[in-house]
């Protein structure tokens, strides 16, 4: 018998399916071992062919009796069509590293009899318990799946919604269409409603999926998710180790199949995007928090949107997928309310919310910084009175470190990375400068390298000055700080109990503290310099901005205490971002970037890709992509920046050049750039979240 197998490892370019032999009755899903080259890969048996009349290796070992459910096989076609990925990356995603293990099914519910002792030989279906012997395909044949358990088997809490939170259930489940928007303010509950969305999908016997952008954002999420749904939650993300990963896919491809011996089980599957291609078999409602985030887009090959596949998914098995988020993607936004699936959740779930009073400091009024250089006056006194009252202040800004330049005053010399010719950051805890984009480190110079005088300064501020800034105004209290330097042991996710209970009284962070978090105890944010991220030459610029402080904003006024204030310190206090976040007005920001997207002809309006060429010396890369652009240029479909350098053009000790293309249908992209799909040294993004 003959099968096409899609291998998990890339072999060439644009690889597909291979077709290979088998005495086994291999059914499509299944994951097998394969010969590839001189090497001995996984892969998924996508399906049976007729006799092929060209020589043919044969299958080594079948790795798991059960096939993946075939919708991630079909969706991973749409991936790599989709984003001109690779195929053979986009299965690879479905696989867990060490599958291949002979102790990989341990603890799995086939049990030892299935790792056979014959390394490299074809090997027998494996025992299923209480059950005579069968071929791999009957085992596939015979799944069965729970599609009708009585809600009172689960025995599932009941999970009170508010009259407002009522109107948003009704409403997602009557709006057209797989996927919708649920634009939920900040406090307003949307963590009820995917509670009761999961569980309806647990009373009718199929599972849940729920996305969230980081694994520092899910302690909140699973704490609330595992008391109401016990054991039935299982967590994945990154930080698990291979083994810890392996035994929950193990879990989750296994135990939602029902063979006639074993029940129906349901799970709450809760993790970031990859969470979304765990091998569920009878899935019932994909829910996406915090939707806005740039992390549901993966920047490595294969390149794409989560939000995006889950939309298709959510299509194929015709469920629903809701996209929550205070702060949705202009994009989706637009298309919501062209296609009539956005839900508005407008009032804050507890009756004593109230929206935070807000001062705006002009930074350029010194005269308001007497006391700190860093935190305004009105800041001071707010952090103060909140130490006598037992309340949490949190300070936010989204610049990780303690001086992001440093340079000599005598010569203007610069402490740059040799790699990536980037400035390296000053890092005063251990006093080394930092590479924050290839991790480079090295000890600050004590005089000047180029003319060797003693002059060397250090500008701008990050996180840890402001740490030690606060820590030399207030000596005495806790104050922890939350951004990418963190340890495990003092990162959110480790000390998350102390902060909610207010044991941590000065909040410190960058982007990991302004999403979120419901802290009862916190009175007050700070933010340092709300206009720092609108400086980016960057088409998301101002969305990232609004996005960042309406969700910072929202930490405080949910209702806890009878407190909430917010201290914006900006250099633009009259731009329509900032004022626009400051009274946390989605609709009015929306307008405005929806008219100046529309006269730059910006998404959603167009849509955009990247193609960025790598090469090791400047002279060859320049001359790559400026050969290119003059072949695109020919194309009257799509409009073609110059070429110029990468936001980070030095990495890796290799040169990086890109040019942009627009193009009013998303196909003429595809078909411009499909031909350097093949090419050495060439990076191709479409839909991109950002240029930089």
């Amino acid at each position: 018998m003959f099968y096409e197998v899609i291998p998990t490892e890339r072999y060439r370019s644009g690889g597909r399916a291979l077709t290979y032999q088998s005495d086994m009755g291999l059914a499509p899903g299944q994951i097998v071992q394969i010969p590839l080259g001189r090497r001995l890969v996984t892969g998924v048996v996508e399906k049976k062919v007729a006799k092929v009349n060209f020589p043919t290796k044969k299958v080594v070992r079948l790795l798991h009796p059960l096939p993946l459910p075939m919708h991630l096989i079909s969706v991973m076609r749409w991936l790599a069509d989709y984003y001109l990925a690779d195929l053979t990356d986009a299965v690879g995603l479905l696989i867990p590293t060490g599958i291949e293990a002979r102790t990989a099914l341990k603890t799995s519910r086939f049990g030892p009899d299935f790792n056979a002792k014959t390394p490299r030989a074809e090997i027998p279906c494996p025992k299923i318990p209480n059950s005579a012997k069968k071929t791999a395909k009957n085992v596939a044949k015979n799944l069965v799946f729970a599609t009708n358990v009585p809600p009172s088997a689960l025995k599932l809490p009941l999970i009170p919604l508010n009259h407002a939170q009522e109107i948003a259930l009704g409403a997602l489940r009557n709006a057209p269409g797989a996927t919708k928007l649920l634009r939920g303010v900040t406090g307003s509950g949307k963590t009820n409603i995917y509670l009761k969305l999961a569980e309806e999908a647990l009373n009718a016997g199929k599972s849940a999926i729920l996305l969230v952008p980081e694994i520092a954002l899910t302690g909140q999420l699973v704490q609330v998710f595992k008391q109401t749904f016990g054991e039935r939650v299982l967590v994945v993300h990154s930080k698990q180790t291979m083994v810890e990963r392996r035994e929950i896919w193990l879990k989750i491809h296994e135990g939602t199949a029902k063979y006639p011996e074993h029940l129906p089980e349901p799970l709450i599957v809760i993790g970031p995007r990859s969470a979304l291609l765990t091998p569920v078999h009878n899935l019932g409602v994909i829910l996406i928090d915090e939707a806005h985030e740039r992390a549901y887009f993966q920047e490595n090959p294969p390149r794409y949107s989560a939000l995006r596949l889950a939309s298709i998914l959510a299509a194929k098995l015709k469920i629903s997928c809701v996209l929550g988020s205070a702060t949705p993607s202009i994009t989706d936004y637009y298309l919501a309310r062209q296609k009539k699936t956005l839900v508005r959740l407008d009032e804050k779930a507890k009756s004593g919310a109230k929206a935070p009073e807000i001062s705006i400091v002009d930074l350029k009024n010194r005269a308001d910084f007497s006391k700190n250089r860093y935190f305004s006056n009105i800041l001071l006194e707010k952090i103060r009175r909140n130490l006598e009252n037992g309340y949490q202040t949190l300070i936010f800004h989204n610049r990780r470190g303690s001086a992001p330049l440093t340079i000599c005053e005598d010569c203007g010399w610069q402490a740059m990375c040799p790699e990536c010719y980037l400035p390296m950051t000053l890092h005063t805890d251990d006093y080394r400068l930092c590479c924050h984009l290839c991790g480079h480190e090295e000890p600050v110079p004590k005089s000047c390298p180029n003319c060797h005088k003693v002059g060397i300064i250090h500008k701008g501020f990050g996180t840890k000055l402001l740490e030690s800034e606060l820590s030399r105004l207030f000596p005495e209290v806790k104050i922890a700080r939350f951004d990418g330097d963190n340890r495990r042991a003092d990162s959110l996710a480790g000390l998350y109990d102390e902060v909610k209970a207010g044991g941590i009284k000065l909040l410190i962070g960058t982007q990991t503290l302004a999403r979120g978090l419901d802290l009862p105890k916190l009175a007050t944010v700070g933010v340092v310099q709300a206009d720092a991220g609108l400086a980016l030459p960057d088409f998301a610029a101002e969305e990232r901005t609004f996005e960042l402080l309406t969700q910072v904003i929202g930490r405080v006024g949910r209702g806890h205490l009878d407190q909430a204030e917010v201290v914006m310190q900006t250099y633009q206090p009259d731009h329509p971002v900032i004022q626009t976040a400051m009274r946390a007005d989605y609709p009015q920001f929306a307008e405005y970037l929806l008219r100046s997207r529309r006269r730059q002809e910006l998404p959603p309006f167009s849509y955009l890709a990247r193609i960025t060429v790598t090469y090791k010396t400047e002279k060859t890369v320049t001359a790559k992509i400026r050969a290119i652009q003059q072949e695109l240029i020919k194309n009257p479909d799509i409009t073609v920046s110059p070429p110029m350098p990468a936001f980070h053009e030095r990495a890796e000790r290799s040169f990086s050049w890109q040019i942009t293309l627009k193009a009013t249908k998303r196909q003429a992209l595809v078909k411009a750039l499909t031909p350097y799909l093949a090419r050495a040294n060439h990076s191709i993004v479409i839909d991109p979240v950002s240029l930089l």
